[in-house]
């Protein structure tokens, strides 16, 4: 006779809670898809992403600050990820923005409540799986997500959160921003027009910190299932636990950065504004039956009232037609909202025109 999962409580519970529940050996029908049996891992290797050096682009030569740029072209176009290193983010910062994460997935469940938020817009919100009210099959994670810009929030628990979230964002918003300048360069834009165009100086910052258990069943549980993400720039670290997945060429390759790098990848609003030639990249998190993971993304995006759409001066300059239909960050944000998080978004394929690119 198979095994079966334990009992669990009515109301959707977080899969910290259930992964703790006492003889669990198999996981309950909801958190179970079946796997596409064409849709898998090349290898058990880790592919090497390219590297960009974050030194030779703030204070190299003008000839190795003009080499990054280029290898930071190539990078967003080939692949849409790369590492970057030697940024100048201290180690104890990053286990210490770790560590706090930890601690806040660590709280009693009483203690979570009152951030148990509903809208994607809600300064703090945490939770189980992702949309959880569209989504046939949930996955096996429990969320954090923080607005921390325009305008800093925090939890007030544990007691480190705040003022270690507060020097870790502020560190990656610089970073976001030097390479959004060498990306607009590599674009041949100028280094300042993505920063204009997208009004960075009230650019949408999101922390979203991700807990994924150990899964007695990983081969048919997903912690997040394939998807792009939305802004410009996402700039993500973990606590040295294999998981993240990335699609490059049709094939799904396994990736875990170099020690004390930051993983990033582009958004689909970059795409937009780069009228495709960088396309914003489907990845996924698988899990174990090991040990925990833990991932911290930071997303960098426009302006919340910002309409992105193809850069007109390189519509110009490469002589091609808008791909996509313009529209305002914050609209695009509450439509995803409301979407089933399903592979490469829907309402991005939705705002292309249809003889471009797709």
């Amino acid at each position: 006779m198979a095994e079966t999962a334990p009992t669990l409580p009515q109301k959707i519970t977080t899969i910290k809670t259930i992964a703790e529940s006492p003889g669990l050996t198999s996981i309950p029908s909801i958190y179970s898809f079946t796997p596409n049996p064409h849709d898998h891992v090349v290898s058990d290797t880790q592919v090497s992403l390219p590297a960009i050096d974050y030194s030779l682009l703030t204070s190299g030569t003008p000839q190795q600050r003009s080499k990054a740029i280029d290898d930071l072209g190539k990078a967003c176009k080939d692949w849409g990820f790369f590492m970057v290193i030697n940024h100048g983010v201290p180690e104890r910062l990053v286990r210490s923005m770790i560590d706090v994460c930890r601690g806040f997935f660590d709280l009693p469940e009483e203690e979570k409540e009152e951030y148990r938020g509903k809208h994607v817009l809600d300064p703090i919100r945490c939770g189980t799986s992702f949309n959880a009210s569209v989504d046939e099959v949930f996955f096996w994670k429990d969320f954090l997500k923080i607005i921390s810009w325009p305008v800093f929030h925090s939890p007030n628990k544990p007691a480190a959160f705040s003022e270690t979230s507060l020097e870790y964002s502020t560190r990656t918003r610089e970073i976001a921003r030097e390479l959004l300048r060498g990306i607009s360069e590599s674009l041949g834009l100028g280094p300042n027009y993505i920063q204009k165009a997208m009004n960075l100086e009230q650019g949408l910052q999101v922390i979203a910190a991700n807990f994924y258990p150990p899964c007695p069943q990983p081969e048919i549980a997903m912690g997040m299932p394939p998807h792009s993400d939305h802004g410009l720039l996402t700039l993500l670290i973990h606590n040295g636990i294999s998981g993240l997945q990335v699609q490059h060429e049709g094939k799904w390759v396994n990736v875990n950065g170099i020690p004390n790098s930051i993983l990033v990848n582009i958004g689909d609003h970059l795409e937009i504004l780069s009228n495709g030639k960088y396309r914003s990249v489907l990845h996924r998190a698988a899990v174990n039956n090991k040990v925990t993971r833990i991932s911290i993304a930071i997303a960098h995006g426009p302006s919340l009232d910002t309409v992105v759409s193809p850069a007109p001066e390189l519509l110009e300059s490469e002589k091609k037609a808008a791909a996509y239909t313009g529209i305002k960050y914050k609209d695009y944000l509450q439509l995803q909202q409301s979407s089933n998080l399903d592979g490469k978004w829907t309402m991005l394929i939705r705002i292309c025109n249809e003889r471009e690119l797709w």
